[in-house]
């Protein structure tokens, strides 16, 4: 049901966001064009002033509040990432106070960033080792306090309404003679798809819609294959701009139209591979969730991406770059460039140099370390390697093999490499 009034606020809010905040660019990308033989663009919500799309929905939640009531001035969230920036960014816009309520385990970089938007406006309060506990504190602490209003990061029509603005934005600078075939975004708590996919209907845009979970946070196909809002019981937090165990009420109403089959379980690591792949190639940093997107391209068939107009939303690039070599080293391995082995040594001079001349010329050693030293006959190696071609760890399996060398790959044991690596 096309929901005309929806359209009009979305259009109102944008009018507004358009006095304080500059529109994002949507841009062709050659690179991935060229990749895909398609018309790859980029809506790049990574270039807002918060370097993420969540600076939307907080700014429509909070003018229309004011709105409503002129007198509120007293505004909370509970967040350790991108919707805690755009809070404190619109309490300082629009000079109200704000409380932001973060786990203890945030890292410093982002309290810091948090707080320069805000300032001084803000005020920020660590409570817990994780959301839930933050986010039950910043609760509380709306019932102590008089005029406290909880201003959420997805789950409201007025959250929505902020976020659907970056297809009012698509609308305005795709070119009139071209027509967009398909859209592709992530989806966490559902407040940028089920706002985007709501205003888009609306004004009968009839293109196709892919949606982008973590294949360890599917929280909205979860959903769908049970047809009702399903809480997960365990989510994998890497993605941490889509790691939701629970999608929005509202969200849900909006979303649970659409078939399971549109929405894209993408694996974690392999949402690595393309962030280092945008950052060497283009220069983009993108954080995990912002990748989301493009790495969704790599599922499509040739036949869906030939010649098409595929906008990719691109949600956000607050990326910590102490993150960077985790980043490398999932993307690696999951390309099958870098494995681990324990390898057992005999304990006889000349075993450790048969093995190095083994080695081929692309294999590189990234990673040496003993595991056990008092063994008499033979000693446990822990040893990465890193190379430029998967099947080169084929052939050096088969020469250990022919050496009579005892060996076991651990990469994908994640007990074990956990435990050593």
């Amino acid at each position: 049901m096309i929901d005309n009034n929806f359209v009009a606020d979305v259009n109102s809010v944008h009018k507004r966001l358009s006095e304080v905040l500059e529109p994002t660019p949507l841009q062709r990308n050659k690179y991935l064009s060229d990749l895909y033989n398609a018309n790859i663009w980029l809506k790049r919500e990574d270039l807002s002033p918060v370097r993420s799309y969540k600076i939307r929905g907080a700014y429509s939640f909070i003018m229309q509040a004011l709105d409503d009531a002129p007198e509120q001035k007293n505004f909370v969230c509970a967040s350790a990432g991108n919707h805690a920036q755009g809070f404190a960014h619109a309490c300082r816009n629009f000079k109200c106070k704000g409380v932001v309520f973060m786990p203890q385990t945030t890292p410093q970089q982002k309290v810091m960033k948090t707080s320069a938007f805000g300032a001084p406006y803000i005020e920020i309060r660590l409570v817990g080792d994780g959301f839930d506990a933050a986010n039950k504190a910043a609760l509380a602490h709306c019932e102590e306090v008089v005029g406290g209003q909880m201003v959420p990061p997805f789950d409201h029509p007025k959250i929505m309404m902020g976020q659907a603005t970056v297809a009012k934005e698509i609308l305005e600078q795709f070119p009139d003679e071209e027509t967009i075939d398909h859209i592709i975004m992530p989806v966490g708590g559902g407040g940028l798809s089920s706002g985007m996919t709501k205003y888009l209907q609306g004004v009968g845009i009839g293109c196709d819609f892919t949606f982008v979970e973590p294949d360890l946070a599917p929280s909205l196909h979860t959903s769908l294959v049970k047809n009702d809002r399903i809480k997960l019981t365990d989510v994998d937090n890497f993605v941490d701009g889509a790691a939701v165990a629970q999608i929005g009420v509202s969200n849900f109403k909006q979303l649970q139209k659409f078939d399971t089959k549109q929405v894209n379980l993408t694996p974690t690591d392999r949402v690595c591979e393309t962030m280092i792949a945008l950052l060497n190639v283009e220069g983009i940093v993108l954080e995990p969730a912002g990748a989301l997107a493009i790495d969704a391209l790599k599922d499509m068939q040739e036949e869906d991406l030939r010649g098409k107009n595929i906008i990719c939303i691109v949600s956000g690039g607050n990326f910590d770059f102490e993150r960077l070599p985790e980043v490398k080293e999932r993307a690696l391995k999951f390309s099958g460039l870098k494995k681990y082995y324990i390898l057992q040594f005999p304990q006889r001079p000349g075993a450790l140099k048969e093995f190095l001349m083994a080695l081929g010329p692309e294999d590189d050693i990234a990673r040496f370390e003993y595991l056990k030293k008092s063994a008499r006959n033979f000693g446990s190696v822990l040893i990465g390697l890193e190379t430029s071609r998967a099947d080169n760890f084929d052939i050096l399996t088969g020469k250990m093999d022919a050496m009579g060398m005892r060996w076991q790959d651990i990469t994908d044991n994640e007990v074990l490499a956990n435990l050593v690596v």
